[in-house]
């Protein structure tokens, strides 16, 4: 007999069946897919969805508290049970307690005179007690008979699943369900299993949970009831349920009430539930809340991938692009672009963005700058060295001393430029170092004049300070580094005594406009022709019409190092001339006026935002 083990044309059709369907599977979903696209893309845009994801803290709150919340509501939803069950309980029991000792009691046999009831019909009877009466039958000792009581538990205690002993008034036990099997027959108690936990555990865990100390219930066995303390509080005619924990750590609750007639106590039924039951509905319960857990777990899996793809996946873009760029500035333009998004996200992207064009310009500043400086130093040194040369062939002293002077103007010129490189150089730096504070313009003008004029006197200049009489001091005072405000001023009014003639003067004013202070340092000098006005704060770059200018008095740093400093310190400068009034296009300036204007102290922003503004007027 021949088997065939591979049968490979039915398996190759069964796969392209089942190829077939997915693919015809596939084609269904896509309209769902769509739908569902659709309806995504109306929830993401609408004003909930908007408002959330508009910051990045409101993201995070939300996707961590999702999955707590359902937590939560489950725990609150659910722990409510667990007292409300024992407390079911306890009334099931004590409404079962009742009832079948109102029975007993109807069952019971008086001696001298036998009344029998028979109790296969006595859950029908609706009034089964037998009621009060006043004469000396009710003062008769009445006694419970095991043969009377046994069926009795057998109907309506075994379909409940409880354990029901009943004692006689000096404990004796009369009767156990747990040894009734059938009418007539008795059997050995069960084993019982050995401990599964500590009890001290589980007294001291049950008493945490329930705040209560429990009794731990201990099996007596046959022994006296009265051991039991809802028995002996029975006997008093008091029915009494307790909560009790076994050995194993496993809760009972038990009722003992009082089977009596005529208001006399014949006896005692201890009706307890079975060991683990109320165990094995908690356990359900906590199944449940472990259920809800895991739903909540799923559901802060979700969130957190939703929330590390909307935070983490572009901060790691963001490394990775900032990591290419520090190795190739020209890659700047990689960067990711999220101006889509609002939140924190997309404002750090184009902050990163910003800081890597005001990167990259200020590379090429920094370039233009070492171009710039390297051509002025060689100026300099070229001359000088020329000058140099020419000494060997000089013939006569006079010639040998005018070469000599020249050289040494070239070596002052080329001293005074390296020192303002140098001060350049270091400006950014102190202007991001040091700290900033309230700086009084006025005194700051009113020392500098000072101190020109005591350098001016006997040279035929003059210099005078002005404070608008619209503000006071107070007014004039701003948020800056003194040191280098005092560099502004002291550039300025040099450069206008420089241009002002014999017997000038020159004009420092001050005034509060608005949300700005505003000086001007005015001199009467030749003025300024109008294509320069912007010139004159580039660097190196130099305007000296008169003919007695030094050359090594001037780097041409001077006022592009003031205009950085205004800058820096949020404010502007510029350069104007001093027309007469009613003046012709033809008509020459009185003056150069150079207009500084500073905000005030409580407009003055962070110097950072100032350095971003100088970076983009200086590109």
């Amino acid at each position: 007999m021949a088997i065939e083990l591979e049968r490979p044309e039915p398996a190759v059709g069964s796969w392209r069946a089942t190829r077939e369907g997915i693919q015809r599977w596939q084609r269904a979903a896509i309209p769902a897919r769509q739908f569902l696209t659709s309806v995504g893309g109306w929830l993401l845009r609408g004003p909930l969805i908007r408002f959330i994801s508009g910051s990045l803290l409101r993201r995070i709150i939300v996707s961590n508290l999702v999955g707590l919340v359902i937590l939560v509501v489950g725990i609150l939803y659910l722990s409510q049970h667990n007292v409300w069950l024992i407390d079911a309980k306890r009334e099931s029991l004590r409404s079962q307690s009742e009832i079948i000792a109102a029975a007993i009691a109807a069952n019971a046999t008086v001696e001298t005179e036998r009344i029998v009831l028979d109790p296969d019909k006595l859950p029908e009877a609706e009034n089964a007690l037998i009621p009060y009466r006043d004469d000396g039958f009710a003062a008769l000792q009445l006694s419970i008979r095991p043969e009377r009581v046994a069926p009795i538990l057998r109907r309506l205690v075994q379909p409940t699943n409880n354990r029901a002993r009943v004692y006689s008034r000096d404990g004796t036990l009369i009767a156990d369900s747990a040894q009734l099997l059938s009418r007539g027959s008795i059997a050995n108690p069960p084993e019982t299993k050995s401990p599964e936990k500590p009890k001290n555990f589980w007294t001291r865990l049950t008493k945490w949970l329930l705040n209560a100390d429990l009794p731990v219930y201990k099996e007596i066995g046959n022994a006296n009831g009265n051991s039991y303390p809802e028995v002996r509080m029975a006997m008093q005619g008091t029915t009494t349920p307790m909560l009790l924990l076994n050995e194993n750590g496993e809760q009972i609750v038990s009722v003992a009430a009082p089977i009596q007639r005529a208001r006399t106590v014949q006896g005692v039924l201890l009706l307890s539930s079975k060991p683990g039951e109320i165990d094995e509905a908690l356990n359900q319960e906590r199944w449940t809340i472990l259920k809800i857990a895991l739903l909540a777990m799923v559901a802060t899996i979700i969130a957190s991938m939703l929330l590390a793809r909307t935070v983490a996946e572009p901060m790691r873009r963001l490394s990775e692009a900032a990591e290419h760029v520090s190795r190739n500035i020209a890659a700047r333009h990689d960067l990711p672009s999220f101006d889509h998004r609002t939140d924190e996200v997309g404002q750090m992207a184009t902050a990163f963005r910003n800081m890597t064009t005001a990167l990259f310009r200020r590379i090429e500043a920094s370039e233009k700058f070492a171009a710039d400086v390297a051509h002025e130093l060689k100026n300099p040194l070229t001359a000088a060295r020329s000058t140099a040369e020419a000494l060997t062939y000089a013939q006569t002293e006079e010639q040998r001393q005018q070469l000599i002077a020249q050289i040494q103007g070239e070596l002052k010129r080329l001293n005074r430029l390296i020192t303002d490189v140098s001060n350049a150089s270091r400006l950014d730096a102190e202007l991001a170092l040091q700290q900033t504070e309230p700086v009084s313009l006025a005194n700051l003008l009113r020392g500098i004049v000072c101190t020109f004029s005591d350098l001016m006197s006997g040279s035929g200049k003059h210099i005078a300070f002005e404070i608008d009489a619209s503000c006071s001091e107070d007014d004039l005072i701003v948020n800056g580094h003194e040191g280098r405000l005092s560099q502004v001023v002291t550039n300025l009014v040099d450069n206008a005594i420089s241009f002002s003639p014999e017997g000038g003067t020159v004009l420092v004013r001050a005034r509060r406009d608005g949300r700005f202070v505003e000086f001007t340092v005015e001199d009467e000098g030749p003025g300024i022709p109008p294509e320069n006005l912007e010139k004159i704060f580039r660097r190196f770059y130099t305007y000296r019409p008169t003919a007695e200018s030094s050359r090594g008095n001037n780097s041409g740093l001077g006022l592009s190092i003031s205009k950085e400093i205004v800058l820096a310190h949020g404010g502007e400068i510029w350069a104007e001339n001093r027309m007469p009034e009613s003046a012709r296009p033809d008509d020459k300036p009185l003056g150069a006026r150079f207009v500084v204007r500073i905000p005030a102290r409580s407009d003055c922003g962070p110097l950072a935002r100032s350095f971003n503004n100088r970076g983009s007027r200086r590109a």
